[in-house]
């Protein structure tokens, strides 16, 4: 009986319809999700703007137990003001619930041409530190700074993460992406941190390292198929 309780019982998932195009990207999600035919209970609540109108918080204590207590939440977009306002809500969960994955599988869909197929790869992100964390102020007026905070822990962690997954799924090759040329204490760390958790895993799995282009101001670990 319980592993017949179990099939039919429903998924409890925290929903954050969001603000802007939020609600509409949420619902089109939750109808593509409950087409599968699995059983969902949905705990929705407000983040952001809305939520403070109601409870003056920007993310309610109700909002945080309840993903607390279901261990997975449906986010749609939350605006962020630009150049002021309240912290990002996203920046904020990921702080609260340790989130510092930011994984995105990367394809190409089956029968749609494009210049680069047999795409096949993913982006892991560290997404605690570094310059997300949100840490700035101002030196003198009209001079701000913000500080890029690396620890051994979030690199060797993020790292540990990324060879993990691509051991476990049979994953053939690792780029580690920094920029370590220009901001060596930094990055230096991160790439050391990358480095040191490689020589733990099998040969079969093949890491190199890149400095990114200019534009890109985070570190990341690509994982690839191939070993070319």
């Amino acid at each position: 009986m319980k592993s017949v309780y179990k099939i039919f019982m429903a998924h409890k998932v925290t929903l954050i319809p969001g603000d802007g195009i939020g609600p509409e990207v949420v619902n089109a999600a939750v109808r593509i999700l409950e087409a599968t035919g699995v059983k969902f209970e949905w705990e929705t609540y407000k983040a952001g703007a809305e939520a403070y109108e109601k409870y003056h918080e920007y993310i309610p204590k109700e909002l945080h137990e309840s993903i607390e207590r279901n261990k997975v939440a449906l986010k749609g977009p939350i605006t962020t003001p630009i150049g002021g306002g309240f912290s990002s809500i996203n920046v904020e969960l990921r702080k609260r619930f340790e989130l510092f994955a930011n994984f995105r599988p990367i394809r190409n869909l089956p029968h749609v041409p494009t210049r680069y197929p047999d795409v096949d790869l993913i982006i892991i992100r560290e997404n605690t530190e570094g310059l997300y964390s949100g840490i700035e102020h101002e030196v003198v007026p009209g001079v701000v700074e913000s500080l890029k905070i690396m620890t051994e822990k979030a690199c060797t962690r993020i790292s540990k993460f990324a060879f993990e997954y691509a051991r476990k799924n049979n994953r053939k090759k690792i780029h580690v992406i920094h920029k370590a040329n220009i901001m060596k204490m930094s990055d230096g760390l991160f790439l050391r941190c990358s480095r040191a958790v490689a020589k733990d895993y099998p040969r079969s799995l093949t890491a190199n390292t890149s400095s990114t282009i200019p534009a890109c101001n985070w570190c990341s670990i690509h994982i690839s198929t191939t070993c070319c």
